[in-house]
């Protein structure tokens, strides 16, 4: 017979109660501290880039479906319309094939030509602090000073040039009024004016190169070309990619150059100089130039996350 033990008197079956809510975790007061610092610094930096940033692009964007003249105070909305009438018209591949030709030389050329300067300027010889700032000089000038300058140069009436030709019998070309030579003289004080950016920043990459490496390929018997390019040249890889954004975005927005030295836009209609004539010269078409800058706006942003996502894998940091 099997006995069965009584509970003690003392013990009592327990009732599942509710469970008990988490106690909520408080900021440190120093986290607290440090966080509306941090709020009070940068909220007006914030609001600045909302109204003067944010705030146009949103509003060029429903400029760009309206049929709207400067001026005028009313306005029709047509939707795509304005974007359709760029792609079918006769100057969108013109100015779409200049505005690409006017990048890639002007992107080529600052790059290449800096990178060569730079290579120079690396040389441990006597003058090269006086040679780094003549070459930086030109990219801190006003563009608008830089364009007058060469405009007195080019100018096929009374410009510098056509004075030396006119003295040993030639005729000076017409670098203003002809559509191939006024984009020719534009990208090349374009890239006179840009190459010392690029020749800077490339000789800092360069001196930060590690010099023990350089040293040990030296005595492995590599000459300083064949240096150059199996080790300087992919250790500059992200001074590269740098100045490959940087210069990207600055050539598709570069206004000043050609506004100063092609006043008529003659042979080098860029997006941006488009969207500037089509609003402010004599089409006064205002909703059609924001449609072409949201068109230049679009490419800007899908070559800069083009760039980070594909080019920055062959970039190598370490």
């Amino acid at each position: 017979m099997t006995r069965q033990l009584a509970p003690h008197p003392s013990t009592k079956p327990t009732k599942p109660g509710p469970a008990a809510a988490p106690k909520r975790r408080r900021w440190p007061q120093r986290t607290r501290r440090d966080f509306f610092v941090f709020l009070a610094l940068a909220l007006p930096n914030l609001v600045l880039i909302a109204v003067f940033t944010y705030r146009p692009l949103v509003s060029n964007i429903y400029y760009s479906t309206l049929d709207w003249t400067l001026g005028s105070p009313s306005a029709t909305v047509v939707g795509i319309n304005n974007y359709v009438t760029f792609f079918t018209s006769d100057d969108a591949s013109k100015v779409l094939g200049t505005t690409a030709i006017f990048t890639v030389v002007t992107v080529g050329g600052s790059m290449i030509l800096g990178l060569l300067i730079a290579l120079a300027l690396n040389a441990k010889v006597r003058g090269t602090t006086f040679a780094r700032s003549a070459v930086f000089a030109p990219y801190v000038l006003s563009g608008v000073g830089v364009g007058l300058v060469w405009l007195f140069i080019f100018d096929p009436g009374y410009g510098v040039l056509a004075w030396l030709l006119r003295g040993i019998g030639q005729q000076s070309p017409q670098w203003i009024n002809d559509p191939q030579l006024s984009l020719v003289m534009v990208i090349l004080v374009y890239v006179w004016k840009n190459l010392g950016y690029c020749a800077v920043v490339y000789l800092a990459g360069l001196q930060s190169l590690p010099q023990d490496v350089m040293e040990a390929a030296s005595l492995d018997g590599a000459n300083g070309f064949r240096r150059f390019i199996t080790m300087s040249l992919p250790l500059l890889s992200p001074t590269t990619f740098f100045l490959l954004i940087t210069s990207l975005l600055s050539s598709l927005q570069a206004f000043d150059l050609i506004r100063i030295m092609t006043p008529l836009g003659t042979g080098t209609s860029t997006l941006i100089y488009e969207a500037y004539l089509q609003a402010f010269g004599a089409f006064n078409r205002a909703g059609y130039s924001a449609a072409i800058s949201v068109i230049l706006f679009a490419i800007l942003l899908v070559i800069t996350v083009f760039q980070l996502r594909f080019v920055e894998r062959k970039v190598h940091y370490s």
